[in-house]
């Protein structure tokens, strides 16, 4: 048993830092602002080689595993980009793994290579509407033509939609009413997302506004059969392979951005003098900083066990679902604490920390609620009888 990282794993926490330091606090501010995209960073970390670290040295990829991706996911959160910077980046480093699991060898070399290289940028196009978290039941349907699939549906909360090239879309094939199980009958695709049959709305929202969520409008979308991935009717099993590896980035990034608002504040804490001696002097300050640091030291060891048994092979869904609740709830309270810790300049956005805490409810929410991870582990662990 070992809670250390190796030499390898320190040495690229240490060089993505050095890497993101190209783009400072401001350069986040100002997106954030703007809700312009992050392209240049985008391109800077694809031209670095950091996109491919988990894809398979055949496709261009490095070949490590998901425990160096959660390295450096955190330290890109941790350098000060947050979810945004997160986000920009994440789906290449993991989101193609139904490809390397399910593709055939000339829809992994015709796929992956620009993902990973940034000529490309991808989404997922999963969620919907009126199904929520219950996908087996989402309503966007594929139907069988010539030469491929017409597709016709709505989806939602689509990141990265409105500048992507490509989606990887799970949609029914087979109505719902005529399988067997909920989970048959759904078909997963890796395809061109066409602007002349998918119309995008972004969402606005409470944060991360340098990467859009959208919604988006899919009209007579033909996909070619050479696009899609697996069998059809196996999506919904083949979905689940990229599950708990999301779920440990997620919680790699949440703990990644728990600790630069606590070293923010901190600093703060240091230099803010008030009656004659700087706040971080008094427990009032220092209790909560430190009960904040503890608890998202403890997670991201949850995280880094999570990726550790995926990286093995071994069976991580408790792990994982239970390193992205821990990380989640402790970041949030990081993030929250940092605020109240710097009182009102923590709520001024030249500070950063109320950016912190805006995005960090995001791994709170997504793509699972807390409750349905408790639920998760009610049933998995406890052995309690299904609550859903």
């Amino acid at each position: 048993m070992d809670f250390a990282f190796n030499e390898d794993q320190n040495n690229i926490r240490e060089a993505v830092l050095k890497h993101c330091a190209q783009f400072g606090d401001d350069y986040w501010l100002d997106h954030d602002r703007t809700g312009e995209y992050p392209t240049d960073f985008h391109k800077s970390m694809a031209d670095a080689g950091w996109l491919g670290i988990a894809m398979p040295e055949a496709v261009g990829g490095s070949g490590l595993g998901i425990t160096e991706a959660a390295v450096m996911m955190q330290a890109v959160a941790e350098s000060g980009g947050g979810m945004s910077a997160a986000s920009s980046v994440h789906g290449p480093v993991f989101g193609l793994e139904p490809v390397i699991l399910f593709g055939t060898e000339e829809q992994q070399k015709r796929m992956i290579p620009p993902i990973i290289s940034g000529e490309e940028k991808m989404c997922f196009a999963v969620t919907e509407p009126n199904t929520g978290l219950d996908t087996t039941s989402l309503k966007t349907r594929a139907e069988k033509v010539p030469g491929g699939y017409r597709v016709n549906g709505e989806k939602i909360w689509i990141t990265n939609a409105h500048v992507a090239d490509r989606m990887l879309l799970i949609a029914r094939t087979t109505p719902l009413e005529e399988v067997k199980k909920k989970t048959e009958g759904l078909t997963l695709f890796y395809c061109k997302l066409d602007r002349s049959a998918i119309e995008h709305q972004l969402i606005p929202k409470m944060g991360r506004h340098a990467v859009g969520s959208n919604m988006l409008f899919i009209t007579d979308l033909f996909i070619p059969e050479e696009d899609r991935i697996g069998e059809e009717g196996q999506g919904f099993k083949i979905l689940l392979q990229g599950l708990n590896p999301e779920r440990v980035l997620l919680g790699a990034e949440a703990t990644g951005l728990g600790r630069i608002a606590i070293k923010k504040a901190s600093k703060y804490a240091q230099e803010r003098i008030v009656f004659g001696r700087p706040i971080g002097q008094n427990q009032g300050i220092q209790h909560p900083l430190a009960k904040a640091w503890m608890q998202v030291e403890a997670a991201s060891l949850m995280v880094f066990k999570a990726a550790t048994l995926f990286d093995l092979g071994l069976d991580c869904g408790i792990e994982a679902n239970s390193a992205k609740y821990l990380a989640a709830e402790a970041g949030y309270e990081a993030c929250q604490t940092a605020v109240m810790s710097m009182g009102g300049m923590g709520y001024a956005q030249e500070y950063h920390v109320e950016r912190y805490l805006r995005e960090v409810l995001i791994p709170r929410i997504a793509p699972v609620s807390p409750h349905q991870i408790m639920n998760f582990i009610a049933e998995r662990v406890l052995e309690l009888p299904k609550s859903y």
